[in-house]
């Protein structure tokens, strides 16, 4: 237990990712009726970048205060983080979708141009909002829970 409350900034951040990776496979079961491996790491429902960096900012708000500089620290990175998850992330997702369309059409039937890029990259608005108040909800109840 000593090593939990030790380096409870870095476990409970990586709890909360645990759980929102966790959750996709039911989450995409409910949603499609089939099991969606692809979301595991990539993309999909809850956004498990928006809950690790937010259970980062509420563990560190908990442990040196919300109005310290790790907190300001903290908060701004998950901002960052969450910003290029949906936006950045999400821009190279359609981009290889597109690129994907293109090269079928003009290589069809040559093999060496047969390589897919990889389609779902980043994550929706709903996603991230979801993934954030689950890293939230995470942090606060095990920084209350862990001295």
């Amino acid at each position: 237990m000593d090593i939990i409350v030790e380096y409870k900034v870095l476990i409970i951040p990586v709890i909360a990712w645990c759980i929102a990776e966790a959750l996709k496979m039911p989450i995409s079961w409910i949603r499609d009726r089939q099991w969606n491996a692809d979301q595991l790491f990539l993309g999909g429902m809850p956004s498990a970048h928006s809950a690790l960096v937010c259970a980062l900012a509420t563990t560190v708000g908990f442990k040196d205060g919300f109005n310290s500089v790790t907190f300001a620290i903290a908060a701004s990175f998950a901002l960052v983080v969450m910003q290029d998850a949906g936006g950045v992330r999400q821009t190279v997702g359609h981009q290889s979708t597109l690129l994907n369309r293109i090269i079928e059409e003009i290589f069809k039937g040559k093999p060496e141009y047969e390589e897919r890029l990889r389609e779902l990259i980043g994550h929706t608005r709903p996603q991230i909002i979801i993934g954030a108040m689950l890293g939230i909800l995470v942090g606060w109840t095990l920084s209350l829970a862990i001295p």
